[in-house]
């Protein structure tokens, strides 16, 4: 369910819950957040600590020696020395050689699988790269975590002389306990507000909602042929009193204006319609009138041509009585509204069906693909179609090749038909007009085509649109969702 088709007082409830269970997860987030940032910080301080200090003791036991301070000789000088100073610092000790060979560990236990390792070539190559000659990774062993250390430890005249290797274990077990106890915490805790906070959202609701629904009533009885009661309410808030002065203001002028303008409408359609139903059929009543006139005047039964002239009199007022209706079809199609028919048709074969009532070889159908399923009524889509190259062939002048390109194609779930021609174009003074009822620059024609095709495809959610240039061609789109 949509959150904007619930109720306010719902939608309050909602809100003030998720207000509260928002809070306490932000809560907990920046938390654990804190509890990961202080553990890190604090382990990696305490680490350098005990770097310092062993680099300290280890110096010292260096500068004291009787040994050749080189590298080989390492193992002799630490030999008794760094054992205690592991010992001391509770922290295991590993030396390694300049190449990242083994030289000799604080336990020695593990000398012959420390013999057996050598330092990775990333850790001499971050180890000789960084400005502090000092590298510490984060690795996981046996299922605990450490933190190792990497760094030279100098000879006296301040150059690398080997590696020293910690390898800190992250013993945080108060840590760890201390993070679970403060989430149960903020869990009690936030499940005593959210039980307060329904408490105050069940009664702030029901005291904001209660006018609401009372003025809510009223609007849903509203009516615009009939009169309508104001609302009165005691004892409500100055918000609610405004709403409730601008809707009884809004009943006193609906029924001043309601009859006015219902009248006024009325007369002014049926106005307009009368105007152009008896001008379109006046045209053909004329020469009408006038045929008729000059058979009563040359009608000679004598006459050996009678017949022949008979056929021409009958065939002119034939045609005109053919005008005639096509201009009483004309307003109906415009006048009835297309009912949606919700048909999946392939849009590219009815286009190109279209195209078959006209059976000229200067229209072509350039489709993008063979099928477009979209949601369409067969009849008002040829409608559509069949309009738009009538408008596109009339448009081009006497003398002219005509060519007239149709397209087919789809965009973001969008079915676009395009009917391109290369007739004369439409003003820029006639393009704001161009979809008005009436509206036509052609001799003949009641300016109704346009205006049924945008009205086809606007009760479709379409939109159509055009682009024209004087003297090149026009360009109309119809866009419609395809389903």
């Amino acid at each position: 369910m949509k959150l904007k088709k619930l109720s306010l007082r719902v939608r309050i409830f909602i809100a003030m819950i998720m207000l509260v269970l928002l809070s306490s997860i932000l809560i907990a987030a920046v938390a654990t957040y804190q509890y990961h940032e202080e553990r890190q910080e604090y382990h990696e301080k305490r680490l350098d600590r005990k770097e310092r200090a062993i680099i300290t003791s280890l110096t010292y036991v260096l500068y004291q020696t009787s040994y050749e301070i080189i590298t080989e000789k390492v193992p002799y000088i630490f030999k008794d020395e760094i054992s205690k100073t592991a010992d001391i610092h509770n922290q295991a000790i590993d030396i390694y050689d300049l190449d990242g060979g083994f030289l000799i560990s604080s336990k020695s236990e593990l000398k012959l699988e420390r013999e057996r390792e050598c330092l990775r070539a990333e850790v001499l190559n971050a180890l000789s790269n960084t400005a502090a000659h000092r590298f510490v990774e984060e690795r996981k062993e046996g299922g605990e975590d450490f933190l190792s250390s990497y760094i030279y430890i100098l000879d006296k005249k301040h150059k690398p002389l080997a590696i020293i290797n910690l390898p800190y274990l992250e013993e945080d077990e108060y840590l760890a306990k201390e993070l679970p106890e403060f989430l149960a915490r903020l869990g009690y805790t936030s499940l005593v507000v959210l039980l307060i906070a329904i408490g105050l959202a069940f009664f702030v609701s029901k005291y904001i909602t209660k006018s609401l629904k009372a003025i809510g009533d009223k609007l849903r009885t509203t009516r615009l042929e009939r009169r309508n009661e104001k609302i009165v309410i005691d004892n409500v808030s100055e918000e609610i009193s405004l709403l409730v002065n601008s809707y009884n203001s809004m009943i006193d002028e609906l029924e001043e204006s309601a009859v006015q303008l219902a009248t006024s409408e009325r007369e002014q359609a049926w106005r307009e319609m009368a105007k152009q139903v008896a001008h379109e059929i006046k045209n053909p009543l004329t020469p009408m009138r006038l045929t008729v006139q000059s058979f009563q005047r040359k009608f000679d039964p004598l006459d050996e041509n009678i017949r022949h002239k008979l056929d021409e009199y009958s065939k002119t007022l034939i045609q005109q009585i053919d005008t005639m209706s096509t201009i009483a079809g004309a307003f109906s199609n415009f006048a009835k509204m297309p009912a949606q028919q919700n048909e999946m048709l392939n849009v590219v074969e009815v286009v190109h069906l279209s195209l078959d009532i006209f059976n000229e070889n200067y229209i072509t159908f350039q489709p993008d693909r063979e099928e477009l399923i979209a949601k369409f009524d067969r009849t008002q889509l040829i409608r559509v179609v069949t309009n738009l190259i009538k408008n596109g062939i009339q448009a081009i002048p006497e003398g002219q090749s005509p060519k007239i390109i149709v397209t087919v194609s789809e965009e973001n779930e969008t079915v676009a038909i395009t009917v391109s021609d290369n007739g004369i174009g439409i003003t820029e003074d006639n393009k704001p007009k161009i979809f008005e009822p009436k509206f036509t620059t052609k001799t003949s024609g009641m300016g109704l085509g346009l205006p049924m095709v945008k009205n086809i495809v606007e009760t479709y959610g379409g939109t159509i649109t055009f682009v024209s240039q004087e003297g090149e061609g026009t360009t109309f789109t119809v866009a419609f969702p395809k389903e």
